[in-house]
């Protein structure tokens, strides 16, 4: 069987980060494991219990050369992955072979490694967020002063500017950050806790000393890089931690997929692309096609991550008593894809919000078309303070603006809403008059200072607090 005679995963092939992939890898979680057992060991030794320096060093040199032939052909034997590595382990260390896993269930590696790894993924995903919130506020800065029609339900509305903008998008990925800082700050350690989370078979260990297995829970915890473990438990850590973790990507993936979604309608309306490769082909019949193919990959990733969320509550909410099985299969799926897709996501976010073309006389055109229905309210408001009835005044704008519209939609005529507001003596204004009023920098209101404002009220702030996202190395973008 040759590499293409099998299934072969997107996320890890074409779309996730090396780092990314090798979190979630066996090499990675299997040589975790190891790690935690020798945490358990040294936490056991420093208490009391009677395991020499020797072993703990023997146990050290092969905490990363795993043998994997060796694991894999117990396991076939034995059916339980953690027993085939601690005897895989055991092989390589004869001296602390007695000594491995000491206490411990199968759940203190594989759900404490399931919470490091979660831990290190959402580190991962803060810094890509924080790069793509760069990108775009430097986007955000160059055009906030860009006039540009406003949209709601996608029909014209009052212009804003393309900085100000783009300034939504920046504003949902900070909710974002906040979000998966706050996760990351609350992620506790499941701890040492037994076959039911009674920790009963270290404290038979330790003699019926309840204070030294609550240091050895402590200890380990420590020297595993978290601040606090669980205070109770059944076998395993609550499920509700892969549920909140999952819905910190979810909410991710819905801010990426709205950012995608709105620049594939720009791009349609060509006013701002994605960048598009000297060489890319569009499409494979209509050579002169330029298709949002990235902005598209974002969105079709981000609803796979969405599902997963959905995935991992329903395992959450299906627990029974202290641990079922019937989350492993599950979690081995949701929880690692999840990640590799998020992963994905941000660095094609980067890739595209670093080099987004704008193309202004294509959205000054668009402006010039539907500013004049934009000006009728300043319209109404001055011959209002010139005396006129406000309602009745509405009313001539109205008719004014519906037939000046069907004009332009049925015949295909130019806009002269301008025109026959002028020829209407209620409003008493000229023609030159209102056509000075079309500047759209006039409609902006507050856009672009309010973009300075938030870049350097709520942006810069975020991006100073960090220091760790700058250099995450060059990811190679596979379209």
């Amino acid at each position: 069987m040759t590499p293409y005679d099998q299934y072969d995963n997107p996320l890890i092939r074409r779309y996730a980060s090396a780092a990314m992939s090798f979190l979630f890898s066996p090499q990675f979680k299997h040589q975790t494991w190891r790690k935690l057992w020798i945490h358990l060991a040294e936490a056991e030794r420093e208490l009391g219990l009677p395991i020499t320096p020797e072993q703990i060093a023997e146990m050290k040199a092969h905490e990363t050369d795993i043998d994997f032939a060796v694991a894999e052909k117990k396991e076939r034997e034995v059916r339980h992955d953690v027993m085939a590595h601690v005897h895989a382990y055991g092989e390589q260390c004869p001296k602390a072979a007695g000594i491995i896993h000491l206490g411990a269930t199968s759940a203190y590696v594989a759900d404490n490694t399931d919470l490091i790894q979660m831990k290190d993924g959402l580190g991962l995903v803060r810094r890509r967020i924080l790069r793509v919130i760069d990108s775009l506020a430097r986007f955000a800065d160059q055009w906030k002063s860009q006039p540009t029609l406003g949209f709601t339900h996608f029909q014209p509305a009052q212009p804003v500017t393309v900085g100000k903008r783009a300034c939504l998008w920046i504003q949902d990925l900070l909710l974002d950050l906040e979000e998966v800082e706050s996760v990351i700050q609350g992620m506790p350690f499941l701890g040492v806790k037994g076959t039911t989370g009674t920790q009963a078979s270290f404290l038979e260990l330790f003699a019926g000393d309840h204070d030294k297995v609550k240091q050895l829970d402590s200890e380990v915890t420590r020297r595993a890089g978290f601040s606090r473990s669980l205070p109770v438990s059944g076998q395993t850590y609550t499920r509700k931690l892969d549920a909140r973790v999952l819905a910190a990507l979810s909410s991710l993936a819905q801010s990426l997929s709205k950012f995608s979604t709105d620049l594939r309608l720009l791009q349609h309306l060509k006013e701002v692309e994605e960048p598009f490769e000297k060489e890319q082909i569009g499409s494979s019949a209509m050579a002169y096609k330029r298709n949002p193919m990235r902005s598209e990959r974002i969105g079709s990733l981000a609803r796979f991550v969405e599902s997963l969320h959905a995935s991992v509550a329903f395992t959450s909410s299906t627990q029974w008593f202290e641990r079922t099985l019937d989350d492993s299969a599950n979690k081995r799926l949701a929880v690692a894809q999840a990640f590799l897709a998020a992963d994905a996501m941000l660095i094609i976010a980067e890739n595209v919000s670093s080099n987004l073309v704008v193309y202004p006389k294509v959205i000054e055109r668009r402006l010039r078309e539907e500013l004049p229905f934009m000006l009728t309210e300043n319209v109404m408001m001055d011959a209002v303070k010139r005396g006129g009835n406000r309602q009745e005044l509405h009313e001539r704008i109205r008719v004014h603006s519906q037939e000046a519209a069907r004009q332009v939609k049925q015949q295909g005529m130019e806009n002269d809403l301008l025109e026959r507001i002028a020829a209407d003596k209620s409003f008493g204004m000229d023609l030159e008059t209102l056509r000075r009023s079309l500047d759209p920098a006039l409609y902006t209101g507050r856009s672009a200072k309010q973009t300075e404002e938030f870049l350097s009220g709520h942006v810069e702030p975020a991006l100073k607090r960090w220091n760790d996202w700058k250099d995450l190395g060059e990811e190679k973008l596979r379209v």
